[in-house]
C-alpha cells in the first residue's frame, strides 16, 4: 500500500543550498513517501558515489513503500526526456526504470 506524504516535489541539487536549505516550494503538496528523495537520487544518477549516499539517507528508497515514489519520478522524468528536457539522464533513467520493473 503506498503511504501519501507532504513534499517538496521539486527537490534536486539547484534547491539545495549550504548550509542546508531547501528552496522553491512552489510545488510542494502530497506525493507517495519517498518522492523528494527519489527525484534527489534521479538528479545524482551521473554520479554514482552521491546517488548511492543519497539512498543511504532515504531507506524508504528500494523498499516496497518507496517503489510507487520511485516508479513515479522515474516516469516523470523520462517524460522530460522524450520532450528533449533531461536528455544527459536518458540511459541512468532507461536502466532504473529497468531495475524498477524487475522489484
Amino acid at each position: 500500500m503506498t503511504c501519501w506524504t507532504a513534499a517538496h516535489a521539486d527537490l534536486h541539487w539547484a534547491n539545495v543550498t549550504a548550509p542546508l536549505k531547501v528552496q522553491d516550494w512552489e510545488g510542494w503538496g502530497q506525493a507517495p513517501e519517498g518522492f523528494d528523495g527519489a527525484t534527489l537520487y534521479a538528479y545524482s544518477l551521473l554520479q554514482p558515489d552521491t546517488a548511492a549516499r543519497v539512498r543511504d539517507a532515504f531507506p524508504v528508497l528500494g523498499s516496497p513503500a518507496g517503489l510507487a515514489a520511485e516508479a513515479t519520478v522515474c516516469a516523470q522524468l523520462l517524460q522530460t526526456v522524450a520532450r528533449g528536457d533531461n536528455l544527459v539522464l536518458e540511459d541512468r533513467l532507461r536502466h532504473w526504470a529497468e531495475e524498477l520493473r524487475h522489484r
